[in-house]
């Protein structure tokens, strides 16, 4: 009676049962069986042109060419998938029926998915798992020399590499040969096989087109279409394992880090040496005696051993959060804090008493603090955050503490005004350096590190307290092209359009007054005179609720303005088609048109403008 084997669409991806016919391994004692559902996915698969349902199917050929002369039986069993099997795919329907034919037949399973093996034979079917070990050659260490911090390889370009340190670094060709799509998909097979009956690379990530990798201490990103336009292989591994020590820190801030400090923001540039110097806290934390784990995909920080390394969940850490919870960690390093959900998971978690440090990207220091305004409350950030720590380099830049308290804010004066304020102190001189609070639905973020405190001193007032980038951008919200002209100490003179006083006024002065509230001082407001130029020659046309003023094409993409009896309009860009349209309906479009019926045309006047 002929020896069973049953095929799984992984094997037929793999290729290695054709080897084993040419090797003959197999002969007319062996009957292959291969689940329709098989064949049916692997044609979908190459009907969206897919690389893995052509290399399956041209397997599948194979087979049969081979076995016809070696008189080895090949069937094709099982049912046609139905419309809820193809809805499961992703969910391990096709693995289950296939695993439920081989059982069917008595036939042992061959695979190259590990899973799949185990589940067979802990069930009690047969199995046999198979991949093919590719030759070292394809080993992506092979790129990697002892200056590389990460390796590039793209399909048509010559392999780069990054060389040097954090801060310091190259992007360098490693190689004269450019890459093929052979050479790419060895190197994924390769780092997609398997060894004694274990896998060489650990999947964290998994999405159609895109596969993120643990290799040995490499993290390897992996894309192809549609993701990418062609397959790029991208592999960075931690070029040192530091410990606190090596950071050379004040005694001050490892007593902070030791006992104070339990909402840690770890903040940087990408490369700039975040997750090393994590990594470190997470050492530091263990040899004091606590309890550390990770949140992190992938999974790819040098931590010691007894540091549990904890993924997603289909994309997402609130199952895991959960656990945590169960678990109870001193100190929990969340890797990569990117999506509001990241932000929300974060604080949740800092709030039910684990102390958390969180890594995330930022250009300064503050920027990390700003990523979580508007995210959770703000006078919950201080309870959520207590330290950031700026990386740049390599090395601690910056580090900030932030604590809360109430009182009136820099810039304001009356003492009604007094609310929640963020204040934001440089670690080791403990000046304030910014205050965060909130005006209405406003937050407003202060900068105060560059005021002078002189008694005296003519910047010791509340206008360069508030800075004049602050009153611009309460301004600007009205008018962007406003002029501002500082009178005194708590006064300020504010030109803009004339069709903007209304706004910026409001009925019965009320815009106008809680923005003197907001800035804490006196505000005038006047009309802007334009700074213009030489008179514009322009013709005018009209087209459905539109009037055109053309002029000569030397002035598109220019500022003109706009008059009527001398009387400014408006300030705007001729556009390519060296027009300036003006809607009819608008204020402006129904003085220009009452013009032109009136036969006053003679009024309109376009300037060239001096202002940018």
């Amino acid at each position: 009676m002929p020896k069973k084997i049953v095929l799984d669409t992984s094997i037929l991806i793999d290729g290695l049962i054709s080897k084993k016919i040419l090797e003959n391994q197999f002969d007319d004692s062996y009957e292959i069986i291969i689940p329709r559902v098989a064949i049916d996915e692997l044609q979908s698969q190459a009907c969206k042109h897919r690389e893995h349902g052509f290399v399956g199917l041209e397997e599948l050929r194979k087979i049969r060419e081979l076995s016809n002369p070696k008189n080895i039986l090949i069937k094709i069993h099982g049912e046609m998938p139905s419309v809820e099997d193809i809805r499961l795919a992703k969910n391990g329907r096709i693995d289950a029926l296939i695993f439920d034919l081989a059982k069917k037949e008595g036939a042992a399973l061959y695979t190259a998915d590990y899973i799949q093996h185990i589940t067979a034979l802990a069930s009690g079917v047969e199995s046999v798992h198979n991949r093919t070990i590719y030759s070292d050659t394809y080993n992506i260490e092979n790129y990697f020399d002892n200056d590389s911090m990460s390796v590039h390889l793209i399909e048509g370009v010559k392999p780069l590499a990054k060389k040097g340190m954090p801060g310091n670094f190259s992007l360098v060709p490693i190689s004269d040969k450019k890459l093929d799509k052979f050479t790419l998909n060895e190197i994924i097979n390769y780092l997609f096989s398997a060894y004694d009956k274990q896998k060489v690379s650990n999947i964290e990530i998994s999405f159609e087109g895109c596969y993120v990798l643990m290799y040995k201490n490499l993290r390897i990103v992996i894309t192809t279409p549609p993701v990418s336009n062609k397959i790029e292989i991208t592999a960075a591994r931690p070029i040192k394992r530091l410990t606190i020590e090596d950071y050379h820190l004040d005694k001050n801030l490892v007593q902070r880090l030791s006992k104070d400090a339990e909402g840690i923001l770890i903040a940087g540039r990408p490369g700039s040496g975040k997750s090393t110097f994590a990594s470190s806290i997470a050492e530091h934390y263990v040899q004091n005696g606590k309890l550390v784990k990770t949140l992190e995909s992938p999974r790819d920080l040098q931590v010691p051993e007894s540091v549990i390394q904890y993924g997603s969940f289909k994309n997402s850490y609130e199952k895991v959060a959960d656990l945590l919870l169960l678990v109870r960690p001193d100190f929990t390093i969340f890797d990569e804090v990117r999506r509001i959900k990241d932000f929300e998971l974060f604080a949740d978690l800092r709030l039910t008493g684990i102390g958390m440090i969180g890594v995330i990207h930022a250009n300064e220091a503050l920027d990390a603090i700003q990523r979580f305004i508007g995210k959770i409350e703000l006078g919950m950030i201080p309870h959520v955050i207590d330290t950031v720590i700026f990386i740049n380099g390599g090395k601690i830049d910056k580090i900030y503490e932030l604590n809360l308290t109430v009182k009136v804010p820099s810039g304001m004066i009356e003492q009604d005004l007094s609310r929640p304020v963020v204040e934001i102190r440089d670690f080791y001189s403990k000046e304030v350096e910014y205050e965060i609070y909130s005006y209405g639905e406003e937050n407003i973020i202060i900068p105060l590190k560059n005021i002078e405190s002189k008694p005296g001193s003519e910047k010791n007032n509340k206008i360069n307290k508030l800075a004049e980038s602050k009153i611009r951008e309460v301004i600007a919200r009205f008018d962007p092209q406003a002029e501002i002209k500082i009178i005194s100490s708590n006064k300020i003179k504010v030109a803009v359009a004339k069709e903007k006083i209304p706004k910026i006024i409001g009925r019965g002065g009320s815009t106008i007054s809680e923005i003197e509230k907001i800035l804490g001082v006196k505000i005038d407001v006047e009309s802007k005179v334009p700074s213009i130029g030489n008179e514009i020659p322009f013709r005018i046309t009209e087209s459905g609720s539109r009037i055109y003023l053309l002029v000569d094409e030397s002035y598109i993409g220019k500022k003109v303005n706009l008059f009527l009896n001398d009387e400014s309009l408006v300030s705007n860009q001729i556009g390519k088609r060296s027009k300036l349209k003006i809607d009819k309906k608008s204020e402006v479009g129904r003085k220009v048109f009452n013009s032109i019926m009136s036969n006053n045309q003679d009024s309109i006047k376009l300037y060239e403008s001096l202002e940018p």
